[in-house]
């Protein structure tokens, strides 16, 4: 296309923008307000596992830019779309550090939007700044690392304008018309913007593409499972592309974008379009067991779909609002992102980071948070995940809390769902499991011992995941002859004895769903011992604190946010219990403070020792040199979502709602503050306020790292929950210290959705849009709320007088005032 033919198509196309905006604008202004209770414009939705066909954006493990096509006997398809960058390279997968925004996304795929840009952000102002702090404060830093600043800053101040002279974003919309097609669209944001939807085998599986036409693709495909299943996918775009063409493989495909050479085939197919500022190009995508026809749909007609889809995405998946509530809406989209599809065993599962994933389902404890995080957002893309989990093996041994956390999904999955088969999947791997853990007691006394781990084995604290973590610095080698290929140490560990006590409980509930009695009876005992032992060898009355301690009675002195693991395994005696949330949780000098939780206490040696502390910088306090690691990073201080999660299932466990409020709320802020600012869900944050994080923990995994998102799970599980450690079939809901009114809708728990707004001196709660809850006069929690034929029964605690109101259905409302403490109530 000539450039005066290509000006006059570019003003035509800005002229049907500008036309079409007022469309979408008055589609989106009939969107209900977000957090209205779901009785005034929601129906139910009830969220089924997938079936086949199905078209799911964004469900291709490092491609959040395409959509995934299933149909039956597994015939498979994806479609994507891809940026070129202005050192002529294409955004194509592993495309994490290209995400700027996310969101909105429904759970169900109704609705998916991201925006990318060409700027992975890898280079950063915050990395050039720390280098200008080295050179204004010299005496501060080694002459060595001052003089390298001096060298490199140039440079990369150079790389970072171009960059951002160059810099080029997009934002790719999706929205589900049926099973088998989706409407998507392409906006640039930029001017001179080179953007391909491409069309081709979503793992390297024999399938032919061609495109037909300046505004057509076609593929087809064979049955992975049914050899004679045919399929077709058609793609149909609203503008003719400005060139075209089909490729012998993925990679002469990306070649051919580049400018290289890429062999003529069929294996993929890319049209190509070159976009300016607000130029938009929509497409029809659809599969079929026949050849399909050609899609008429306009532009017009395809962002009025997309417009009234995004409308749509609360309905039906779980949305919040209000300071706390708000995240609620952006965790869903978070983990909806990182939803993805296994193509050996045909399941949905989360994927846990690493630049989406890999193919396959994390065997450690990431995946047992991720499942539970999934369970208050899609109860079948958990209960999937649980089964692909098992599916590829079960929970790794090397780090021995996967056992225990995976036991804990599992019982949770139960209680919330009722779904009796998980726990028929999970108990026979468990068992075997605990009874290994043994070996990992050297003494014999019932407690065990940090397995021991060179170098080789992942390093010192891998067996929980904490790999740097300075309490497991000074423990000395045990040999023994066990079954694994550890020894021991000499170290008794409270974190591992706290997991181990949440397993023999976990085990001992499911023993009794399953009709094992005397296993029931084991593992009841088990942790019954376990509570005396712990308490007994691993308190430390002078500090007020429980802590690891060597087998020749010497303490191991490092304070860490595991002193609190006992209330998650319910090992705590109460009074302890009490002593560690007052007297060190809640002190600003250790844990508390505006980013909660570290992961080494404040006011320890160990805290954030990895280098020196650059005082005259506060920025930069912890900034060691470019391209190393924050000294405040990893287990050394950073905060960590599933360490904060464990600490606030201890509080809810023991009863301290204040606390676990205001931990939700801490822990919701410090997400937040990232997602809004970057567009990302990191892996862990810096604990100082004002920092500047200088590293990832490994590679760009932290920017969409599933668990982050157990952060606003707390704010999410205040107002509505199961209660693992009470009655099965009992909810619990409200809270005691959420700050201003927040809400929470669509949450799935035992078949049915709850919405749930909670105020200074309100708590309502609707069941699948009815009333079923109200308490006014102060702020309240409730559990084991249990509606059981004509009676209802639950506990309440209120900060003050309440007076509630309880709606069953069957008859008059009924209605309990209540002091402020604790009550049983019966009605």
């Amino acid at each position: 296309m000539s450039r005066s033919h290509r000006a006059s198509h570019t003003r035509r196309r800005r002229l049907l923008a500008a036309a079409l905006a007022a469309t979408v604008t008055s589609a989106l202004a009939g969107a209900p307000a977000r957090g209205e209770p779901a009785a005034a414009h929601k129906q139910r939705v009830d969220l089924a596992p997938l079936s086949r066909p199905f078209v799911m954006p964004g469900f291709k493990e490092q491609e959040f830019n395409g959509a995934l096509f299933v149909g039956e006997g597994e015939t498979r398809f994806s479609v994507s779309v891809d940026l070129l960058t202005g050192d002529n390279k294409v955004v194509h997968e592993n495309m994490v550090p290209n995400i700027r925004r996310i969101g909105p996304i429904a759970t169900d795929g109704s609705y998916y939007e991201v925006e990318l840009s060409t700027d992975d952000r890898t280079l950063t102002a915050e990395k050039l700044g720390g280098l200008q702090a080295m050179l204004d404060n010299p005496e501060s830093w080694d002459a060595e690392d001052v003089a390298a600043a001096r060298t490199q800053l140039p440079t990369l101040r150079a790389r970072y304008e171009q960059i951002q002279r160059d810099r080029r974003d997009i934002v790719v919309r999706f929205a589900r018309v049926g099973p088998t097609e989706l409407v998507g669209s392409v906006t640039a944001l930029d001017d001179d913007t080179t953007v391909f939807i491409d069309a081709s085998a979503p793992w390297s599986e024999p399938s032919r593409y061609v495109v037909a036409g300046e505004r057509t693709m076609t593929g087809t495909t064979t049955g992975l499972t049914d050899p004679g299943r045919r399929a077709h996918l058609r793609v149909d775009t609203d503008a003719p592309a400005d060139s075209g063409a089909s490729y012998a493989s993925l990679k002469d495909m990306l070649n051919a974008m580049v400018g290289k050479s890429g062999a003529a085939g069929d294996a993929a197919a890319a049209l190509r379009w070159e976009l300016d500022r607000d130029e938009t190009v929509t497409f029809t995508a659809r599969m079929g067991d026949t050849e399909l026809a050609p899609s008429e749909r306009s532009q017009a007609e395809a962002l009025a779909i997309l417009a009234q889809a995004r409308s749509r995405v609360d309905d039906g998946s779980v949305d919040g609002s209000g300071p706390v509530g708000q995240t609620t809406t952006y965790m869903r989209d978070a983990m909806a992102l990182n939803a993805n599809y296994d193509e050996k065993f045909r399941r949905s599962f989360v994927m846990w980071g690493l630049g989406g994933g890999g193919d396959d389902i994390f065997k450690g404890w990431d995946s047992a948070w991720d499942g539970i995080t999934a369970l208050s957002l899609d109860p079948a893309l958990a209960l999937d995940h649980i089964r692909d989990f098992y599916d590829q093996g079960g929970p790794r041994y090397d780090q021995l809390h996967a056992g225990p956390m995976h036991a804990y999904l599992a019982w949770r999955a139960y209680v919330r769902t009722g779904d009796r088969s998980i726990l028929d999947l999970v108990y026979p791997v468990m068992v075997p499991y605990i009874d290994r853990m043994r070996e990992f007691d050297t003494d014999g006394d019932g407690l065990l011992e940090s397995p021991w781990a060179g170098e080789r084995l992942g390093g010192r604290g891998n067996h929980l995941g904490l790999d740097d973590s300075p309490q497991y610095y000074h423990f000395v080698q045990v040999p023994t002859d066990g079954t694994d290929d550890r020894d021991n140490t000499n170290l008794t560990d409270v974190a591992l004895n706290s997991y181990y006590g949440l397993f023999a409980e976990t085990l001992s509930q499911m023993a009794g769903v399953l009709g094992h009695d005397a296993d029931r009876t084991r593992f009841a005992q088990l942790h019954d011992r376990l509570k005396q032992r712990v308490n007994d060898r691993l308190w430390n009355a002078e500090r007020g604190l429980y802590l690891n301690r060597y087998l020749d009675g010497s303490w191991e002195p490092t304070t860490t946010p595991t002193v609190f693991y006992p209330l998650f395994g319910g090992l705590a005696a109460p009074d302890r219990a009490e002593i560690l949330v007052r007297d060190h949780l809640l002190n600003p000098e250790e844990f508390w403070g505006e980013y909660a939780i570290p992961s080494v206490a404040r006011n320890d040696p160990a805290y954030c020792a990895a280098g020196e502390s650059h005082e005259e910088v506060p920025a930069y306090r912890y900034f060691q040199k470019h391209d190393e690691e924050n000294a405040c990073e990893e287990w050394q201080g950073a905060v960590w979502p599933p360490m904060n999660a464990t600490v606030y299932d201890g509080l809810k466990r023991y009863g301290f709602d204040g606390p676990a409020a205001q931990l939700a709320a801490k822990s919701s802020d410090l997400w937040l503050s990232t997602w809004k600012e970057l567009g990302w869900f990191p892996e862990y944050w810096d604990p100082e306020p004002g920092q500047v994080i200088n590293g990832a923990a490994t590679d760009t995994a932290w920017r969409t790292y599933s668990w982050s998102n157990l952060m606003p799970l707390m704010g999410t599980q205040e107002l509505i929950a199961d209660e693992p450690w009470g009655d099965p079939r009992g909810v619990r809901f409200g809270t005691l210290g959420l700050p201003g009114t927040n809400s929470v809708n669509e949450v799935p728990l035992h078949g049915h959705r709850y919405t749930v707004v909670a105020g200074p001196r309100s708590t309502v709660v609707h069941q699948d849009g009815r009333p079923l809850f109200k308490a006014n006069g102060a702020r309240v929690v409730v559990r084991d709320f249990v509606v059981d034929g004509g009676s209802v029964t639950f506990t309440v605690k209120a900060d003050g007088d309440a007076r509630i109101t309880v709606f069953t259905g069957k008859g008059q409302p009924r209605t309990v005032t209540v002091p402020e403490g604790s009550t049983h109530v019966r009605l």
